[in-house]
């Protein structure tokens, strides 16, 4: 029979070995424990009915909506892919994501090189998101940068690119990124910028959506401002490029 005083002794031995094992292998087990929280606070869920369901309310809405005091809450229409203009798509991908089609996930090249281009300016000067990582980032996280959010965000992307088809994530893209203050999605861009159907838009209209992306809350696709005309004019260079969901 084992007395209240051995169980003690042996509760405390194995209590000392574990601590000495943890203390031991510090690093593995902090790694260990990081990967965990990493990984369950992932949208595992959520990621495969992206190929089904609409999104009506991404992060980065929510995180306009905090920022303005919920004085508005920021709302998309939904369009499918087929009621957009190719014009649209094509233009997005020139100019955002030339490798989209052929990447699964992240265009380690074009990543390299906005790399060098940063550390040699000494500033962001350069982006090297694909199309798939931006649609992880703004669905699911805020704009807020950190290790901790960056790891989830490229995880995220590669769980995208295997869950999903190419269609369904150039589809949820065009219908929650920013396209100005309080305006997200190709459906509400169209009819505050051009009053238009996005299956409306003409090559001009299309090219100078795709133009203002990278800083739609500074540039806006109906002005004639140097930015946008010059980024507009290398999606028509790069439109021909591009061909939409190519048969393998």
């Amino acid at each position: 029979m084992v007395t209240p005083n051995q169980y003690q002794n042996e509760l405390g031995f194995l209590l000392d070995k574990y601590i000495h094992v943890v203390l031991r292998r510090k690093f593995r087990v902090i790694l260990l424990y990081f990967i965990t929280v990493l990984y369950l606070s992932l949208p595992s869920f959520n990621i495969p009915l992206l190929e089904y369901n609409r999104v009506r309310i991404s992060s980065l809405m929510e995180q306009r909506g905090f920022e303005n005091y919920l004085l508005f809450y920021p709302s998309q229409s939904w369009y499918g892919i087929d009621d957009i203009s190719p014009k649209v798509l094509k233009g997005i991908i020139s100019i955002e994501d030339g490798s989209f089609f052929t990447h699964k996930g992240i265009d380690w090249k074009e990543l390299k090189t906005s790399i060098r281009t940063n550390v040699r300016r000494k500033r962001s000067a350069r982006g090297g998101s694909t199309i798939t990582m931006q649609l992880a980032k703004n669905l699911f996280y805020t704009t807020d940068k950190s290790i901790i959010r960056k790891g989830k965000e490229l995880i995220t992307t590669f769980r995208i690119e295997k869950e999903i088809s190419k269609k369904a994530i150039l589809e949820n893209y065009v219908n929650i990124i920013e396209w100005g203050d309080g305006i997200f999605g190709i459906g509400k861009a169209a009819d505050v910028y051009f009053n238009k159907k996005p299956s409306e838009l003409n090559l001009n209209e299309a090219s100078r959506l795709a133009a203002v992306i990278p800083s739609p809350l500074v540039h806006k696709p109906n002005e004639n401002s140097r930015y946008v005309l010059r980024r507009a004019g290398i999606v028509r260079s790069r439109l021909n490029d591009i061909i939409l969901f190519p048969v393998k």
